[in-house]
């Protein structure tokens, strides 16, 4: 149960991402960043599905998780800079802070697709999420500055936030049961623990899924 608990956010966020949003096809490059993390172990295993050449960042310590996941090409953020080694990909898969987004716009080729999870939100979410005109022009403030220079490079910058789609799961269970994505769960942490395991995520410390389980 704690498995399959660790599963739907990071899976449908992955897969909304990549075959929703990106539709990354075989034989495209695409940069997954934090790969280590939930969505990023996810998220490698689905685009190798997919066919796609697959480059992720993260630390020196799990540089052999994301290659047995299926990582073509590893960044050591601690050791290199992921803008001066990659080039011309596809799609990039965002989940960090704004200055990395930035560097994001230099690794794509023009008519790339620059996709994050972690903001700005940009006026087409607002529309999406139906929210008034005040908000939806706070947000296309919020995202004006990523969204011009992303046009520029004939780049396109979205946000992505998950949502559930049953129909959805029940493709990405149909991988998991076929042995194609393995989930990756870090801990599980006892309920009493949460504030434990929220600062454990926090620290960037997990690798895949952390799960507070309730017994």
């Amino acid at each position: 149960m704690e498995e399959a608990a660790s599963i739907p956010l990071v899976g449908l966020t992955a897969w909304q991402v990549l075959v929703e949003r990106a539709k990354l096809a075989k034989g495209q490059k695409v940069l997954i960043h934090a790969g280590s993390g939930g969505v990023g172990t996810f998220a490698i295993q689905l685009a190798k599905h997919l066919g796609a050449t697959v480059a992720t960042t993260t630390s020196t310590a799990n540089v052999e998780l994301v290659k047995a996941l299926g990582a073509d090409v590893v960044i050591d953020y601690k050791t290199q800079d992921f803008e001066k080694v990659l080039s011309d990909y596809d799609v990039v898969l965002n989940s960090l802070d704004g200055g990395t987004l930035q560097k994001c716009l230099n690794v794509l080729k023009p008519g790339g697709k620059l996709i994050s999870i972690s903001g700005p939100p940009d006026p087409n979410f607002a529309r999406e999420q139906g929210l008034n005109w005040f908000l939806r022009q706070v947000l296309r403030l919020l995202s004006f500055g990523i969204r011009r220079k992303a046009k520029a490079r004939q780049i396109s910058y979205s946000f992505l936030f998950m949502r559930a789609n049953g129909a959805q799961l029940n493709q990405i269970t149909s991988l998991i049961e076929a042995g194609t994505i393995r989930p990756v769960m870090d801990r599980v942490f006892p309920f009493e623990a949460t504030n434990e395991a929220l600062a454990y995520i926090e620290a960037g410390r997990s690798k895949g899924k952390a799960v507070v389980a309730a017994k």
